[in-house]
């Protein structure tokens, strides 16, 4: 039987910010990739559609390509929602028959319909689910799980990462100088037109290593796995360890388990752990990151409106896109910093909290200039050799109006 699969984002997607402030969520870094492509190497289906907030979506610049080709009119929708994570919940799932809606609680995990069924909700967008929900198909409990707290994201990447790159096999296409140090050669790719330098070590024995198409490892630079550094990013000296780096980033100093979603800087010393970055972000020289409590006690984080206990010790920051620090930064334990939002106050911790577009001087916040910051963007993208859309300058000018409220001056104590 032919099938195509459908990818939404649910109702759930504000608790993943300030990740998903200008992303949909199958757009975010996940393991060896993203959490679309990821589901769409598990189904081994074609991608018929993306279902998600409309801004969002045509800001997202390397969404995977949708089969335009005919589809039969008995062709299946293979259903699945971006933040659930494959399983064997799924093929237990698909080996059932006919039509269902995947529960896993009262979420929606994901469903299988006829597609001419499905029809009259597609092209939905935000409102893809409650028009899956309207079809009235058949109710059927699945054991999903979800990565429902950007959290979530930091605690299960190392598995995700082995599990992408379980199947692969070691293969250097790229330069790898006679005098680097490949431990574990078997778990390590290295993609065409990559470069690693002399004394670099690339430490596979934890956990397989990815070395994207045009990436480069410089000098005295170490890579423990699991690990995987995207295409056209540069390591530039340090340690780097359980993270998935995006495309195009540009990293120096200490950076452990974390998730960077692309076109980072991070050029100069400094500690970034158990973190998530957004995209176009800048740290500068000696921003660092505490992920640790004093107590060792679990981590209260900012979600949506309040704080949210982690249930976990080790979290650091969730960074938004176009997060700009000044020399010295320093991020609390299981710090929000807001999508837009500017820190400048070396050597004092920033606030737990900074909202979208916000700046911070150490002693009080106060609203970011729009067009400056649009300005500061188109900069950006062209350092990347990328334009700032029309679609992007769109998408922040949504989120700055939309998010006003959250922004207020704030006398820090």
């Amino acid at each position: 039987m032919t099938r195509r699969v459908v990818l939404f984002e649910d109702r759930q997607w504000r608790a993943l910010r300030p990740l998903t402030d200008l992303l949909p969520v199958p757009a975010l870094v996940f393991g060896a990739s993203d959490l679309a492509r990821r589901w769409l190497a598990r189904a081994g289906v074609p991608l018929l559609a993306i279902e998600a907030r409309p801004r969002a979506l045509a800001a997202w610049h390397h969404a995977p390509v949708r089969d335009t080709a005919s589809v039969p009119a008995d062709a299946e929708a293979i259903v699945l929602n971006a933040a659930a994570l494959p399983g064997e919940w799924y093929e237990a799932a698909l080996a059932a028959r006919g039509p269902a809606l995947w529960f896993a609680g009262e979420r929606v995990a994901g469903a299988r319909a006829p597609l001419a069924l499905l029809g009259p909700a597609l092209g939905r967008g935000e409102d893809f689910e409650t028009a899956l929900l309207a079809l009235g198909l058949p109710a059927v409990s699945v054991d999903a799980p979800f990565l429902s707290f950007p959290w979530h994201f930091v605690e299960r990447n190392a598995d995700a990462i082995a599990d992408d790159l379980a199947s692969v096999r070691g293969e250097v296409r790229g330069d790898v100088h006679r005098l680097a140090c490949l431990e574990a050669p078997e778990r390590i790719t290295v993609a065409e037109g990559a470069v690693v330098s002399a004394f670099a070590v690339l430490d596979a024995r934890g956990g397989p290593i990815m070395v994207g198409r045009g990436a480069r490892i410089a000098s005295h630079t170490v890579v423990t796995g699991p690990c995987v550094i995207g295409a056209g990013t540069g390591l530039l000296g340090g340690f780097v360890s359980g993270t998935t780096f995006g495309p195009e980033c540009r990293i120096a100093g200490e950076v452990e388990a974390s998730l960077w979603q692309g076109y980072g800087n991070k050029r100069h010393h400094g500690f970034v752990g158990h973190s998530v970055v957004g995209e176009w972000v800048n740290l500068g020289a000696l921003t660092t990151t505490s992920d640790l409590k004093n107590n060792y006690g679990s981590v209260r984080v900012w979600v949506d409106g309040g704080e949210v206990d982690s249930g976990s010790p080790k979290v650091g920051s969730l960074i938004g896109a176009h997060v700009e620090t000044g020399i010295g930064s320093l991020l609390p334990t299981g710090a929000s910093v807001g999508t837009g939002a500017n820190l400048f106050a070396g050597g004092r911790f920033a606030p737990k909290r900074t909202a979208s577009f916000a700046w911070w001087d150490g002693e009080s916040t106060v609203d970011h200039e729009i067009g400056r910051f649009l300005a500061t963007a188109r900069i950006a993208f062209g350092r990347r050799g990328r334009v700032f859309s029309p679609a992007d300058e769109a998408a922040c000018r949504e989120l700055f109006d939309s998010t006003a409220g959250e922004r207020r001056p704030i006398k820090q104590t």
